[in-house]
């Protein structure tokens, strides 16, 4: 039996359940009886009150901007701000952010203008190295590397048990293709690090998005395989085929047949100038132009076969690596090698350049890794491999990874402390024959006789990327618009230089330079001393031998002071040489010494 206890008029109202709060006043009613002339007052009260609050606030308004100008301190909450002014910077930051030389030059003349220009340059100069560094601030990201427990080793840690520690994303991101009828493989990855090419030996072609292990196209050629490169975009790419370069579009639907490249064994392309280099077997370097489909360039290097070829991402110069054991640097503004280096005793087998462009690390037939500092052209280190390292690849954060037979090792900061052991080991299903990093992922893809594998390798991507120049999370369009702003800002291929930085230096002009321009302005030159004409002198004085003998004395006191130097110099030069000879036989003793007083 349910039972409902009805409240009389008699009882007491029920207490409302909103404690602590006021009740608010209904709203009032048509037909609630209000006196006409209470309300009028009560309006014509609220509204004076209101019209002297709003003059109090402008007022007071008023005067907070006054006390603004004269630089007080203004509360509009009426409270302090616990955090006044900007939020500080660390300073580490901003000198991350620094330019070099930025001190004022001092003038010597009283430019007002100049100064007010050089004042407003340096403030907008510290502006944006006040940005950079809070935007810095921004990037949340930091890259992680792998420790092992206590007295563990990292190098004995597996492939497996990295997997199961990881989470299920970061985990999926470890696998193996088997692909054993046609290999072994090469592979590449793209800028933006979504999508993978691979290419075997015996014409199997395909490229998937390897995340989301979406295939777009698998085709095979017929032919045997020697590289394949994705080109400025996952749209296209180049397949250097046993006799010619093909270019085939994300379908699998051959573009182009360029005959002019035959023989290639190895591709480079260099994004921001949109050329495909290529190295052959008949020794020559190509570069081809991919917007426009032309050859810009082509050496002989009468190096002999050109099997190993890497680029610099800094200065898109070209590295090859030729069987005499040297290391040749290439652009394509000269027929000739901008630097040949002596790297190894045996042929070069592998050469790999970090993205800061400073350091080069090479393999040789003589079992020895090094590395080489490129500004300098010196080696920093050295390191003895047992069997030597067939592929090289360095990731975006400096990791080395070597494969050596069917053993991958990555190595951590090989150029700055002496390396005694792997950072990372994995042994693959057959013979390396490709490595590369995946950019932006923990990420290092292996191609071997047996297929792909896919290696995690905690710390070796960038974790923040730069979302207008290669964002791995683009759409369609945004791939669009992004190609026709590359192709506008591309960079013509007479720019590349072993230094990029000549390019914004200021040409200043000689002395002789603005000497010969002024004298080609005032028709004469100014500096120019006037010729000597003799006087005439009367009673014969003034024959044409003694005006020859007179314009004589007046050449050599040109070159008196000249001479009167070199003198003082040698005689300088002279007395040294015997003082120091003296020292020398004085610090001889003798037998006869101790007779001398």
């Amino acid at each position: 039996m349910y039972t409902t206890n009805m409240a009389s008029e008699r009882e007491a109202p029920v207490p409302s359940p909103h404690v602590g709060k006021k009740k608010k006043k209904p709203a009032a009613r048509y037909w609630d009886e209000d006196p006409k002339g209470e309300k009028n007052d009560n309006k014509t009260e609220n509204n004076d009150v209101e019209s002297g609050k709003k003059l109090s606030n402008k007022r007071k308004r008023e005067a907070d901007l006054h006390h603004a100008s004269k630089g007080k301190k203004i509360f509009l909450s009426g409270k302090d701000d616990p955090f006044p002014g900007p939020a500080p910077i660390p300073k580490n930051r901003i000198e991350k952010f620094k330019r070099k030389g930025e001190t004022m030059p001092k003038t010597r003349k009283k430019n007002h203008k100049l100064k007010r220009l050089m004042a407003q340059s340096k403030d907008l100069s510290t502006m944006s190295q006040n940005q950079a560094a809070r935007f810095d601030l921004l990037l949340p990201e930091d890259e992680g590397f792998l420790e092992g427990d206590e007295g563990e080793d990292t190098c004995t840690i597996s492939q497996e048990d990295i997997a199961e520690a990881v989470d299920i994303s970061s985990s999926a991101k470890y696998f193996n293709l088997k692909l054993s009828q046609f290999g072994p493989y090469r592979l590449d990855y793209s800028r933006t690090g979504r999508h993978l090419l691979l290419g075997g030996k015996r014409g199997h072609i395909a490229c998937m998005d390897w995340q989301s292990k979406q295939l777009m196209c698998e085709i095979n050629v017929l032919e045997s395989i020697n590289d394949v490169k994705w080109l400025h975009s996952e749209s296209m790419y180049a397949v250097a085929q046993k006799k010619w370069l093909y270019i085939y579009d994300s379908n699998g639907i051959e573009l182009h047949c360029i005959r002019k490249f035959n023989d290639v064994l190895r591709m480079q392309f260099l994004p921001y100038h949109f050329l495909l280099a290529t190295a052959s077997a008949t020794s020559f370097l190509q570069y081809l132009d991919v917007s426009v489909g032309k050859e810009v360039a082509a050496f002989c290097t009468k190096t002999g076969r050109l099997d190993v070829m890497c680029q610099n991402p800094h200065n898109a110069i070209i590295h090859l690596g030729h069987p005499n054991g040297t290391v040749t640097l290439w652009s394509p503004n000269q027929k000739e090698a901008l630097v040949k280096m002596l790297c190894h005793q045996g042929g070069v087998r592998s050469v790999s350049v970090d993205k800061t462009g400073t350091y080069m690390v090479t393999s040789g037939m003589d079992k020895k890794l090094k590395v080489f500092d490129i500004r300098t052209f010196k080696p920093l280190k050295s390191y003895f491999l047992p069997a030597g390292a067939s592929c090289l690849s360095l990731s975006q954060r400096g990791l080395l990874s070597a494969a050596t037979g069917d053993v991958v090792q990555v190595y951590r900061d090989v150029w700055r402390t002496p390396v005694t052991k792997p950072y990372m080991a994995h042994r693959a299903r057959g013979s390396v024959w490709g490595l590369h990093f995946c950019p932006f992922e923990d990420v290092l893809g292996v191609g071997h006789g047996d297929g792909f594998t896919s290696m995690l390798v905690p710390g070796a991507g960038e974790p923040n990327f730069d979302g207008l120049d290669a964002n791995p999370y683009r759409s369609a369009k945004q791939r669009q618009e992004w190609e026709v702003k590359a192709l506008l800002e591309k960079i013509q291929p007479e720019l590349i230089t072993l230094n990029p930085n000549k390019l914004g230096e200021v040409d200043r002009a000689t002395f002789a330079q603005r000497h010969k321009d002024r004298v080609e302005t005032l028709g004469f030159d100014p500096l120019a001393k006037e010729k000597f004409v003799p006087r005439f002198k009367k009673k014969g004085r003034s024959s044409s031998g003694a005006v020859e003998k007179r314009k004589k004395q007046v050449a050599h006191e040109d070159q008196r002071e000249l001479i009167k130097e070199s003198v003082e110099v040698k005689m300088r030069t002279e007395k040294e040489h015997k003082k120091n000879k003296a020292s020398v036989v004085s610090g001889h003793k003798s037998a006869l010494d101790r007779f001398r007083k």
